[in-house]
């Protein structure tokens, strides 16, 4: 199980379904622990009852059928899946309705789904924040410059049982991100990867638990989208610029200006 779980960190988003098939074919007996805990890109689904999309994954599935956050219909249809508690449900609501704000300010578009459920030892709740961004050419709120681009970010909280006021918060978050380019003057060119941050807090419950969890998601994917900056942006451009330094941009400090600098001293001691 533990070579698997490595074996699926170093899988590229955009293969990972295919990866993770192939695993539960091989580990038969360890199906269940891999898929709930690989994450996979999201898929998405309509409610039809809303004619609304909804983010499909394992937190809001029961069996083959997905539970939609707008309608809390299953589909295919189920007549005794697993539903939040009254005040849970309303909560949910609240805050399908919150991200989606936040959706559109931060990204422009895209789809988000939030699910709540109620915790194993009954002493709090748990909620998963999903966002999907296609950042294809020819996706909603384009901006024409990707063949294919894909965000997804998942934000699972746990909360703990309020106590003097307070309540504990342990985030897990994930972000994929897969994207090709091809022209004519740089060729193709693809890039994914996935980066896994968590964090706790124990905050006081003054205006309830959704302002807490939004906080603390905003928080988180700020960080995350410096990491992915640095870690694979980042790194990606040293390595092009070691290969290939453009000839605007060569110094003496540089790599090419060196290589450069070092082949004219020569000449000069053999003269």
């Amino acid at each position: 199980m533990d070579a698997a779980m490595d074996l699926m960190r170093r899988m590229p988003p955009v293969e990972a379904e295919n990866a993770l098939l192939s695993l539960v074919e091989l580990l038969p007996h360890h199906s269940q622990d891999l898929l709930s805990r690989v994450d996979q890109p999201l898929k998405v689904a309509i409610d039809k009852e809303c004619d609304k999309e909804f983010l499909l994954c394992d937190y809001n599935r029961d069996g083959d059928s997905y539970r939609s956050p707008w309608s809390s219909v299953y589909y295919p249809p189920l007549e005794d899946g697993a539903q939040p508690s009254e005040n849970l449900r309303r909560m949910e609501v609240e805050a399908n309705s919150v991200f989606s704000i936040y959706r559109d300010q931060y990204y422009e578009g895209g789809i988000s789904s939030v699910y709540m459920w109620e915790t194993e030892t009954g002493d709090g709740f748990a909620a998963c924040f999903l966002i999907k961004k296609d950042g294809s050419s020819s996706a909603d709120g384009r901006r024409g410059l990707l063949q294919h681009g894909l965000w997804d970010a998942i934000h699972v909280i746990e909360v703990g049982e309020q106590c003097d006021g307070e309540a504990h918060y342990r985030l897990t978050s994930t972000v994929m991100l897969a994207l090709t380019s091809e022209c004519k003057s740089s060729g193709k060119f693809s890039l994914s990867g996935s980066i896994t941050r968590r964090t706790e807090s124990t905050l006081e419950v003054v205006n309830g638990h959704m302002t807490n969890m939004g906080k603390m998601i905003e928080e988180m994917e700020s960080k995350l989208r410096n990491g992915l900056d640095q870690v694979y942006f980042g790194k990606t451009k040293e390595v092009v610029s070691t290969l290939r330094e453009p000839l605007g941009t060569l110094t003496a400090s540089s790599y090419a200006g060196q290589a450069i600098q070092s082949s004219i001293i020569n000449d000069m001691r053999r003269r």
